[in-house]
C-alpha cells in the first residue's frame, strides 16, 4: 500500500544496462524510441532489473522528448503525452522501451488515474521518467512527428532552443573596449550599465572570458542565448546599441569551431556600423579602413606629445611629433619590428642642445643619403622625419637633414667651406706671408670646385706697407702675395661652382 515511506525511482533493466555498455564501448548510437504505461494490476510496482517488460502494460507510444537534465549530464529525461482521449485506466508503472522493443527502463510511480473525455474529466497527461546513465553520449531519441504530440511548454521550449542556436542574437546594451572586472555595476564604453544589461564581453586578457554576458550585482552571468557552446558559433552575430566608440555597431564571432564555451578563445571582430576600428598604424591587412586611419595614412600626424626621459620609442607612437626634452636620448625600435614606411616626426626643444636619438643594434640612421653616427645629438629646435627604409632609419625633411644636404653642406672650421642651394660655393681660410715682400705664398683649397673657381680675394690682418694681392690657379688653388717686409696673416676667401 501507497504511504509516506513509499520510494518511487527509474532504473535500468538489466538488457538496458548490457545495451548501454556496448553503447559507450563501440559508439554505436542508443536508440530510445517509446514509452509504455501500466497498471501493474493494482498492486504496487518495485522496479525491478530483471524485468523484460511491464506487469500489465495499457499504453505504449513514441517519446515525445528526451534529453539531458541540465544539473546532472547523466540523467535522461524521457517524455511522453496522453492525449484526453485515452484512458480509463490507473497509471503505476512506466517501461522505456529501445529500437529494438526491448524494455531498456522501468519506474513505478504515484498512482494516477486517467479520465477518459466521456468520464466528464478529460484531460491531456505528461508522463515523464528520470533514470540515470553512466554516459549520455551515444544516447538518441527517435522521433515520428506524425504521431507524436507535444505540450505547449515542449513547443516553446523547441523554439527558445532554436532561436537561441542563430547566428543573430538578441542585440547588446555596450561592448567593451578593454578587459573589464565581470562583476557588479560599471560604466563602460560611455555608458553606465543598469543590471540586468546585456554586454559584449570582447577584451578579456583570456579570450575564454569574452562572450555575451547579463549584468548582475554580483558575477556576471552568460546570457542564456549564449551559455552553452551549441548556442555559440563561428560566425555569431550581434548589434551593439550605445556607446562612445561602439555604439551601432555590428560584431562578429571569428573563432573557428569546435567550439568549447569557457575553454576556448573567442574573437569578435567590427562587421559593420558607423564606427569602424581604427587598424594598428601602418596596418597591411585588408581590414575596413575608418577615416581616422585613411587621414593618418595621408601624411597627417596622429598627435603629439613631450617626451621628458630618456626611453624607446614603441609602435603605438609612430606617426605622431615627439618632443625631446634636454638630455633626453630616445631608441628607435628595432627596423625589423615595424612595417615598411612607418615614421616619427622627432624635434629637440628651441633651446636644448643635449637631444639625442639612437638606434637598435644593426640598424642604422641616415640623414638623406649620408650616414651618420649615433647617438646623433640635435640643434637647437632641430627636427625631423625619420622613415624606416629597411634596415636604415633615414631621416627627410626637417633642419636636420638640411645640414648634411649637399645644398646646405658646410665645414664651419678654418679652413672652412660652404654649400648654397643656388649652387654657390664659398671657401675661406687663412695664410702667413714669408716676411720678403711680393713673394706668392700657396694656397690648397679645402675642397675642389666642381667647375671653377671665378673669385679669389685675399685682405691683410693688421694694415701692411704697401698692398695685398690673390690670385685663383685653377679649381684646387690660389696664390696670394704682399709688400710688407715681415710676416704677415692673410685671410683668403674664394667663390666658385
Amino acid at each position: 500500500m501507497i504511504d509516506p515511506n513509499s520510494q518511487f525511482f527509474a532504473i535500468l533493466t538489466a538488457v538496458g544496462e548490457a545495451k548501454q555498455a556496448n553503447a559507450d564501448a563501440l559508439g554505436i548510437p542508443w536508440k530510445l524510441t517509446e514509452m509504455g504505461v501500466g497498471d501493474a494490476n493494482g498492486t504496487d510496482p518495485i522496479p525491478d532489473r530483471s524485468q523484460k517488460k511491464l506487469i500489465n502494460e495499457r499504453r505504449r507510444r513514441p517519446l515525445n522528448k528526451l534529453s539531458i537534465d541540465p544539473a546532472n549530464a547523466n540523467i535522461l529525461i524521457a517524455e511522453q503525452i496522453i492525449p484526453a482521449d485515452e484512458g480509463g485506466w490507473w497509471i503505476r508503472e512506466i517501461g522505456l522501451y529501445d529500437g529494438d522493443g526491448d524494455l531498456v527502463a522501468v519506474a513505478n510511480c504515484a498512482p494516477s488515474y486517467k479520465p477518459l473525455m466521456s468520464q466528464g474529466s478529460g484531460r491531456t497527461q505528461v508522463v515523464r521518467m528520470n533514470f540515470i546513465v553512466s554516459s549520455a553520449a551515444n544516447v538518441v531519441l527517435m522521433i515520428d512527428p506524425a504521431v507524436v504530440l507535444a505540450t505547449r511548454k515542449f513547443v516553446t521550449d523547441s523554439i527558445t532552443d532554436a532561436i537561441n542556436q542563430q547566428d543573430v542574437k538578441q542585440s547588446v546594451l555596450v561592448a567593451t573596449t578593454g578587459p573589464i572586472v565581470l562583476a557588479g555595476a560599471q560604466t563602460i564604453d560611455g555608458v553606465v550599465v543598469p543590471v540586468g544589461s546585456r554586454v559584449l564581453v570582447k577584451d578579456q586578457a583570456q579570450g575564454k572570458d569574452n562572450g555575451l554576458y547579463l549584468t548582475t550585482a554580483e558575477i556576471w552571468t552568460r546570457t542564456a542565448d549564449a551559455d552553452v557552446g551549441a548556442e555559440v558559433t563561428p560566425g555569431l552575430l550581434v548589434h551593439v546599441e550605445r556607446g562612445a566608440a561602439n555604439g551601432d555597431t555590428l560584431w562578429q564571432l571569428i573563432t573557428d569551431a569546435p567550439i568549447v564555451l569557457g575553454t576556448t578563445p573567442l574573437s569578435f571582430q567590427w562587421a559593420g556600423g558607423q564606427n569602424a576600428p581604427t587598424p594598428p598604424v601602418n596596418d597591411r591587412s585588408k581590414r575596413v579602413a575608418n577615416t581616422e586611419f585613411v587621414m593618418r595614412a595621408l601624411g597627417n600626424f596622429a598627435g603629439g606629445h613631450g617626451i621628458l626621459q630618456s626611453r624607446a620609442l614603441s609602435v603605438e607612437e609612430l606617426g605622431m611629433r615627439l618632443e625631446l626634452a634636454g638630455g633626453v636620448v630616445v631608441t628607435l625600435p628595432p627596423a625589423s619590428t615595424v612595417p615598411e614606411g612607418s615614421a616619427y616626426l622627432l624635434s629637440a626643444g628651441p633651446s636644448s642642445t643635449t637631444s639625442k636619438v639612437t638606434i637598435a643594434a644593426g640598424d642604422q640612421l641616415a640623414m638623406n643619403n649620408l650616414a651618420v653616427s649615433t647617438p646623433y645629438t640635435f640643434s637647437p629646435g632641430g627636427d625631423v622625419i625619420v622613415v624606416r627604409e629597411g634596415s636604415v632609419w633615414r631621416g627627410h625633411l626637417g633642419s636636420e637633414p638640411l645640414k648634411t644636404s649637399k645644398m646646405f653642406n658646410a665645414s664651419l672650421t678654418t679652413p672652412g667651406y660652404k654649400f648654397d642651394p643656388s649652387g654657390l660655393i664659398e671657401q675661406w681660410g687663412e695664410v702667413v706671408t714669408t716676411g720678403v715682400a711680393n713673394e706668392p705664398v700657396g694656397v690648397t683649397f679645402p675642397l675642389a670646385f666642381p667647375t671653377e673657381c671665378f673669385s679669389f680675394i685675399a685682405t691683410a690682418s693688421s694694415s701692411p706697407v704697401g698692398y695685398v694681392g690673390g690670385e685663383a690657379r685653377g679649381r684646387e688653388r690660389g696664390i696670394v702675395t704682399s709688400s710688407a717686409t715681415l710676416p704677415q696673416v692673410i685671410y683668403w676667401r674664394a667663390l666658385g661652382k
